[in-house]
């Protein structure tokens, strides 16, 4: 046997399932709390496992595969691409990066772009970039959301709102604070003579799936300006249209007197961004664009021109599709219906929000199902729509996210409602 054919196509142990697990306990540090569930192909909004059962994907690998597995588009180009350039080295020049940026910035403001491989290190780019702005004036620190997520390098979990990620790894990267998420008074209290910027998410996903106010962003924008700071936001998870706009802060945003004119000074994206294929990015507004200058900061392999080549794919797909208008339609949809079985299941779910399809479920923790469990309401969720063949997020304790590839058909959509239905009645029982 070939040392990468896969285990479940040719027979190896009783259980392919198991021989699999075993290779991972002995040979993978144990860094991630998996579930039990072995993966071997997909395509477009399902998964396949080891047994051959599928599973309809509505995390799309935690908003990453925006037009769901193994899409031909993507599939034809890297094969083309591959054939041409994999790899050339950024002291060079190719075309297919400067188109990326140029399609890029042409969504959001005029700027530049760094291309990285994830979207922690889209997040290290902006920490530089502001430590950059305010090193003359000896300003560092940089006030972030309670509850946010910035990434698991030491700077990440440093920025991130949430203890659990920082638990082991103190002392803590100096330079952040946190204060509440959607409250521009907190922030305008935390201001330090050392504060040089402020980062939000436009839609906290790792939080919960809470959409920032548009009055928040709006004040945001004027204590930034009238203090000299910039404003970061970390589009990683609710960008590239999940919300139906490129950016979140444009969806949020649109139909607010003002809301054209604001625009935040660098923006991380990651995930969606090449549909798969690991990519990172971030983009700097033009006044800092020329910051980070020659020597400043780099990416080994950040904008091949097989990434690249991806990325203005999921673009062209996403345009020609119009995944946009999808993404809100589907995700008013499945609001609707979710709401519809929030009163049907009385006491087993507290909200339903969000914003195109970032979708979140937060259930009542004090529910009778909830409370006799050993785990917390949000895994015994998942756990229960994994049996029955539908793959979700938790967020916390208490969220159920909903992240499924912008191209989501309405009848997945149905199937998903159907199965989330189901597995409600269960717990209601």
């Amino acid at each position: 046997m070939k040392t990468h054919e896969p285990l479940a196509e040719t027979g190896a142990g009783p259980d392919p399932a198991q021989s699999i697990r075993n290779l991972f306990q002995e040979y993978v540090i144990p860094s991630y709390g998996r579930f039990d569930l072995v993966f071997t192909r997909g395509a477009g909004s399902y998964l396949w496992d080891v047994h051959g059962r599928r599973y309809l994907d509505l995390g799309s690998g935690i908003a990453v595969c925006c037009l769901g597995h193994s899409h031909p588009a993507i599939v034809e180009t890297l094969a083309r691409q591959a054939s041409r350039l994999i790899h050339v080295s950024n002291l060079y020049y190719h075309e297919l990066q400067g188109r990326l940026a140029e399609a890029l910035v042409h969504r959001i403001e005029p700027g530049k772009c760094f291309f990285a491989n994830s979207g922690a290190e889209a997040n290290e780019g902006l920490f530089k970039l502001a430590r950059r702005f305010g090193h003359d004036e000896g300003r560092f620190e940089i006030l972030t959301a309670i509850q946010s997520f910035h990434g698991r390098t030491l700077a990440g979990i440093a920025a991130t709102g949430q203890d659990k990620v920082k638990k082991g790894f103190e002392p803590m990267t100096p330079g952040f604070r946190h204060v509440p998420f959607n409250d521009l008074e907190a922030v305008r209290a935390a201001l330090s003579p050392a504060t040089v910027a402020v980062m939000i998410e436009g839609v906290q996903g790792e939080g919960g799936i809470t959409p920032a106010a548009p009055e928040y962003l709006l004040g945001l924008r004027r204590l930034c300006d009238e203090h000299r700071l910039l404003l970061l936001m970390d589009g990683v998870q609710c960008g590239h249209y999940r919300t139906g706009r490129f950016q979140s802060f444009q969806r949020i945003l649109e139909t607010v007197d003002g809301g054209n004119g604001f625009c935040p000074d660098g923006i991380s994206m990651a995930k969606s961004l090449a549909g798969g294929f690991p990519m990172g990015a971030f983009w700097v507004r033009k006044p800092h664009a020329d910051r980070l200058g020659p020597g400043t900061h780099a990416s080994t392999f950040g904008g091949t021109p097989l990434a690249c080549s991806v990325a203005l794919t999921v673009l062209e797909v996403i345009q020609r599709e119009k995944l946009d208008e999808r993404a809100r339609q589907t995700g008013a949809w499945l609001r609707e219906q979710l709401e519809g079985l929030r009163q049907k299941h009385v006491g087993l779910i507290r909200a339903v929000r969000g914003l195109g399809l970032m979708v979140g479920i937060e259930l009542e923790p004090g529910a009778p199902a909830f409370v006799r469990a050993a785990k917390p309401a949000a895994a015994v969720v998942v756990q229960a729509l994994q049996r029955e063949g539908v793959l979700t997020i938790p967020a916390g304790s208490q969220v159920v996210r909903l992240l499924p590839p912008l191209n989501l058909q309405a009848s997945e959509a149905q199937e998903g409602i159907e199965r989330i239905d189901k597995v409600l009645s269960q717990l209601h029982s």
